[in-house]
């Protein structure tokens, strides 16, 4: 049973933050990657920067922020900072990137308007950097530890990741059996994406 409870905190936590860097980070990649704007290029650098900060230098930050909106110690702690993660970002702006412009234009003489441009032309043709934002950013998520252990005090509210640690060394039956359950997720989301996650990077390497 307490494995049950921390294994559906896990997909939880794993499924609110890949649907919201889907939703948070595919609008924000294409205005990067299509729109012209004042400071565009030091509005990505910066996020640039941030996707290379690790979790200790902005940890204090992190927790003075949630403190004062009270979600320390709630799930919304690990799931709402990870929402707006710059890697998603950046790996979906190289996918959109590699479209053509002339593809918008003739769209927008056809008098198609912006959000049909993006559902219609940039999102099926980027759908490989998509995919691959989605499967790498669930491997990060499965197997957080730092964020859960830095704002999750309650034991019933923490991930997978942070309960295979704890089960000592009298306990080995049940350490291997949790293991193989929780790498088994992990393998699974990699059979079933990993076409479309080996032609994301590729189509992202070639694009970029």
């Amino acid at each position: 049973p307490e494995f049950l409870k921390l294994f559906w905190n896990s997909m939880k936590i794993a499924v609110c933050i890949l649907a919201g860097q889907l939703l948070a980070g595919t609008p924000g990649a294409w205005a990067f990657a299509v729109y012209r704007f004042r400071g565009r290029s030091i509005l990505f650098s910066v996020y640039v920067i941030l996707m290379l900060l690790p979790f200790q230098v902005t940890m204090f930050a992190r927790y003075l922020v949630l403190n004062g909106l009270n979600l320390l110690d709630t799930h919304a702690a690990v799931i709402l900072p990870a929402v707006f993660s710059t890697f998603p970002v950046f790996l979906i702006y190289r996918g959109f990137r590699g479209i053509p412009r002339e593809l918008y234009e003739v769209a927008r003489i056809d008098g198609a308007n912006e959000w049909i441009i993006f559902t219609g032309i940039g999102l099926p043709l980027a759908e490989g950097s998509v995919m691959a934002a989605f499967v790498l950013g669930f491997f990060e998520v499965w197997n957080l530890m730092d964020e859960p252990l830095a704002f999750l005090k309650d034991m019933s509210l923490w991930p997978l990741s942070l309960y295979l640690p704890e089960i000592g060394a009298a306990q080995a039956g049940r350490a291997c059996a949790a293991s193989v359950l929780t790498l088994t997720v992990s393998l699974l989301v990699f059979g079933i994406f990993r076409d479309s996650l080996e032609q994301g990077i590729i189509s992202s390497a070639l694009k970029g």
